[in-house]
């Protein structure tokens, strides 16, 4: 068969690979010279430990599984099984992290809660104080900003797939084509729109009631520290953030030990990456009242840097700081909104922050949904 597949981010290019892996033709097209969106202004993480039980997790393992496999003949995506460590430093935190441990599904997770001198053997750079950490051994990571121009050269090279960059699509023709603004006509058996946070236009005409809102976030970059941090790691707001952790346990913390007031303004929890460079990416906020504002503010920046270097026990220096947004669905108990706009057309939007973490699972899934 013949795919069309629009969008070149990491949900789009995901689609392009389950397809061509089950033998069809793929047109991939990308309004932008390369993908630009949140694709490749997030982590880089693959993350399980903190999804909820149900379709999340489950969307998770598999997902965690597959960026496996796809590893093993696609080097360049950079796939690090590092794990991660949230980090707890307060009686509070560490009583969320022992309540979590021992949950039935904690041995689906692999959790498991370190002490101080266990946590510094996992990862030698958590120089600062803490109590201990949670240990999450299926989390990992890629490279956001090469994991999707190295997928790309892969599927050229089997000869059945063409990456056309530059063609924003304008109309959907009838139930198997697009049309873009060169004016040319994509005709397959069966079209994938995997636009992103792009939901005006021509998205809106196809699903004007679409269960799918924007968010915003700032993130920021070091220069490379010379040392190797060996798993990720997230700080305690981090179990206020993610739904894996609600409980007794929580309630008490939030009630206990409150958000630091700029944490709490900026909807912020800590995530902290090493890039192959030996850079840390370090975020992050998460804004949603429209319109966003078109700069970035400096008190979330200065606030997780302080909090980085509280950590590791030494200074960081940021050399670039960003802003991305990503679409969320907002169906309850849904990993991302998957609707047939037409016959033969699909639209995948909205996987929010679970973008990078769950798309081979997710566009696998739509795969098979679609007959291919």
């Amino acid at each position: 068969m013949k795919v069309i597949v629009v969008g070149a981010g990491a949900l789009g290019t995901m689609h392009a690979w389950h397809a061509v892996r089950r033998g069809h033709e793929v047109v991939h097209l990308e309004r932008e010279p390369e993908a630009r969106g949140a694709s490749v202004r997030n982590f880089g993480l693959v993350w399980v430990g903190g999804r909820s039980v149900g379709p999340d997790l489950d969307t998770a393992l598999r997902a965690r599984q597959l960026w496996g496999e796809i590893a093993a003949e696609v080097p360049g995506l950079g796939f690090r099984a590092s794990g991660s460590l949230t980090v707890v430093r307060t009686e509070a935190e560490w009583a969320v992290a022992a309540e979590a441990v021992a949950r039935p599904d904690a041995a689906v997770r692999g959790w498991e809660l370190l002490d101080e001198a266990g946590t510094r053997k996992a990862n030698p750079l958590l120089r600062g104080p803490l109590l201990g950490a949670l240990w999450s051994p299926h989390d990992a990571q890629v490279d956001p900003r090469g994991a999707q121009r190295a997928l790309q050269a892969h599927l050229t090279a089997s000869g059945r797939y063409t990456l056309l960059t530059g063609r924003e699509v304008r109309e959907v023709v009838g139930e198997n084509a697009v049309r873009d603004d060169h004016g040319e006509a994509h005709v397959g058996d069966v079209v994938f729109l995997c636009t992103g946070a792009w939901l005006g236009g021509l998205v809106r005409e196809l699903a004007p009631r679409l269960p799918v809102r924007r968010v915003r976030l700032q993130m920021m970059q070091t220069d490379p520290i010379g040392e190797h941090l060996p798993t990720s790691v997230a700080d305690g707001d981090s179990f206020r953030y993610y739904p894996a952790y609600q409980g007794p346990a929580l309630d008490a913390l939030n009630a206990a030990q409150p958000q630091h007031e700029t944490a709490s303004a900026h909807r912020m929890q800590l995530l902290l990456v090493q890039r192959g460079d030996g850079s840390l990416t370090i975020g992050d906020t998460h804004e949603y009242d429209q319109p966003f504002a078109f700069d970035t503010v400096d008190e979330p920046y200065a606030y997780l840097q302080a909090l980085v270097e509280e950590l590791l026990g030494r200074p960081v220096t940021v050399r670039r700081r960003w802003a991305g947004v990503y679409a969320q669905c907002l169906d309850p108990g849904a990993v991302l909104h998957r609707e047939r706009v037409r016959e033969g057309v699909w639209l995948v939007t909205g996987p929010g922050g679970r973008g990078m973490t769950g798309s081979p699972a997710m566009a696998e899934k739509t795969i098979e949904e679609a007959g291919l």
